[in-house]
């Protein structure tokens, strides 16, 4: 007896730990995704586009390989679930839905994601070929409409915005993609089928023996940045659904992983929310903090930092030899902006959606005429008079005409200790330093000006290397006629409001998941909510924040997370920009708001 009570204390032990072992490979093995309800219906809301202009927005190739691979590769990848027999496509729609990627239409592809041309190793500019077959790969990346199409539920509605904010998990999605190389790669049979499906049934070993060792650059390349990331985990912030450190991560990706500078590379310690896009053409400055001037800088410094391939070492190829496509990106920032927008004809290019009554119900027009009033009184000394209003159209809110006969937005730029939100992301941007080799002829280490520096000599060398070169005038017309101005301030832009109702959550960080609860005393507004639902509540103006199995629960005491500042309160401090709303000026100030 003594004997056998001393085995079951020694099973049970050793049985914990077998589960918890196991419990922590899964974990690290796995990637935990919300499953959603089948939608009975989608609608894409009318913002002055075409169906053609929207579907060629929506897979408008910018020169990104985001997921270090070619399609074909892609394309045969399995989902990174533990099995011997064939797994579920990577590809699958309702496998990307879970990310919050929207569903693929008659491309193939879901939207944001771009299938282009040859893959060239941009140091020596050779093409990536099939080792059965010889021939070229070809690129696949994600596009602007990845992170700038928004989505949301209501009663088994989808409604799609296009401008507006995503609500994807990159990181989740990095995750899974890795897994699923790695997986390819080790895991039994997976690579065989991989194999069949990539060179085909008849391919011989040689062949394959290639394939693995194209396989295996590419995962020690994400070693390299694996590794990167563990060094600097401590203060990294996770982003979670709908929000990404997107200025933090261009850097690392040009800085770091591209200019090949271990020392470069920094936390994602300021994660902000997908911002809306429509308008923004014509700011004269963009970006949440005002930082950048150029719409060509701004756009092809966003190409790669979805990983665009870029020469910025010593190589066989010229320095900011890279796969941006410079007309690309002219031409999607043609299509946002439309023409110079007047008082007669407003904004020609991408519009705000109008608030659907049909699906939401209508606006109370007696209570929204009263928050009109409100709005005047609290709102538009920082986000300028309603668009719709003559006011909007006053000299004094825009620029004085430039040579190219436009003038643009003069957007209210918030200094952070009045505004008294997360300061975060702007000194993220003020206080970062890069060191860089004096061949770049990039004389700062500033990161704002440097990544400015570096950007505009990648547009030259593609104007310079096109047949005939780009002339002077046709580079300022796709420079947006804009000289490359970057600062670094510490302070927001207040932008206007059209269209806002559609953009949850809010704050540049995302940390008020509703209108209701941003126009509430900072005490009064969440201090954890859920990210990841998609049903709409048409009378808060945001998401449901209930929990979410595989959703992101945020976590407002996190640094980066903050949800104090601009607070309506009686109590005086920093950020409360105004008293407390009364109940009814609050309602009056919601329903007008669906107006814009």
């Amino acid at each position: 007896m003594k004997r056998k009570s001393r085995f079951w204390p020694i099973l049970l032990g050793f049985t914990v730990l077998v589960a918890a072992g196991l419990y922590y490979v899964v974990r690290m093995f796995s990637v935990d995704l919300p499953d959603y309800p089948k939608v009975d219906k989608v609608t894409w809301l009318e913002q002055n586009w075409s169906q053609s202009q929207r579907g060629w927005m929506h897979h408008a190739d910018q020169g990104t390989v985001t997921f270090s691979m070619p399609y074909e590769w892609l394309a045969a990848l399995e989902q990174p679930t533990f099995t011997l027999t064939a797994g579920p496509p990577f590809l699958s729609s309702d496998y990307l839905d879970r990310f919050g990627f929207i569903t693929a239409d008659s491309s193939g592809l879901p939207v944001g994601f771009a299938h282009g041309g040859d893959l060239v190793d941009p140091k020596t500019a050779q093409p990536w070929v099939n080792p059965a077959t010889g021939r070229p790969l070809t690129t696949v990346g994600l596009t602007c409409a990845a992170c700038h199409t928004g989505r949301f539920t209501y009663k088994g509605t989808a409604v799609m915005v296009d401008g507006g904010p995503a609500l994807t998990d990159l990181g989740k999605f990095r995750k899974a993609s890795g897994l699923a190389l790695f997986f390819t790669r080790y895991a039994p049979f997976r690579f065989d089928r991989f194999a069949t499906a990539v060179l085909g049934p008849q391919a011989d070993e040689k062949a394959r023996a290639v394939l693995k060792k194209q396989l295996d650059k590419v995962l020690a390349g994400g070693r390299i940045e694996v590794d990167l990331e563990k060094k600097v985990a401590e203060k990294s912030i996770e982003e979670g659904f709908g929000r990404l450190d997107a200025l933090n991560r261009i850097g690392n990706q040009v800085f770091s992983l591209d200019l090949e500078r271990p020392e470069n590379y920094v936390a994602q310690s300021a994660p902000v929310a997908f911002p809306h896009i429509w308008d923004t053409s014509w700011f004269d400055w963009v970006q949440y903090n005002a930082s950048i001037m150029q719409p060509m800088v701004r756009n092809a410094g966003e190409a790669l930092g979805v990983r665009a391939f870029i020469n910025l070492t010593k190589s066989e190829q010229p320095l900011f030899a890279s796969t941006v496509k410079v007309d690309t990106i002219f031409e999607i920032e043609q299509q946002l902006a439309g023409k110079q927008p007047t008082a007669e004809n407003g904004f020609t290019g991408l519009r705000p959606p109008r608030w659907p009554s049909n699906l939401f119900g209508s606006i109370d027009t007696k209570l929204a005429t009263e928050g009109a009033a409100v709005y005047a009184d609290r709102c538009q000394g920082c986000h300028l008079p309603p668009v719709g209003s003559e006011g909007f159209w006053e000299q004094k809110h825009w620029t004085n005409k430039n040579s190219a006969g436009e003038r643009y937005l003069r957007v209210p730029i918030i200094n952070v200790e009045n505004i008294g939100t997360d300061p975060a992301q702007a000194q993220s941007m003020a206080e970062r330093k890069v060191k860089l080799p004096s061949e770049l002829g990039i004389d700062t280490d500033s990161f704002g000006s440097a990544l400015g520096a570096l950007v505009a000599k990648t547009a030259a060398r593609w104007y310079d290397n096109q047949t005939p070169p780009v002339p002077a005038e046709q580079r300022g017309i796709m420079n947006g006629n804009r000289q490359n101005g970057i600062q670094a301030p510490l302070a927001y832009k207040g932008r206007p409001l059209d269209g806002i109702w559609a953009t949850p959550p809010f704050l540049h960080n995302g940390s008020v998941p509703t209108i209701d609860a941003l126009l509430s005393p900072a005490g009064e507004r969440p201090k954890t909510f859920w990210l990841g639902n998609r049903e709409y509540d048409p009378d808060k103006l945001g998401y449901l924040t209930d929990e979410l199995k595989g959703g992101f629960k945020f976590d407002t005491a996190k640094p980066g997370n903050s949800n104090a500042g601009h607070e309506f309160s009686d109590t005086p401090g920093p950020g409360v920009i105004g008293p407390a709303l009364k109940p009814d000026e609050k309602a009056a100030l919601i329903a007008y708001l669906k107006t814009l």
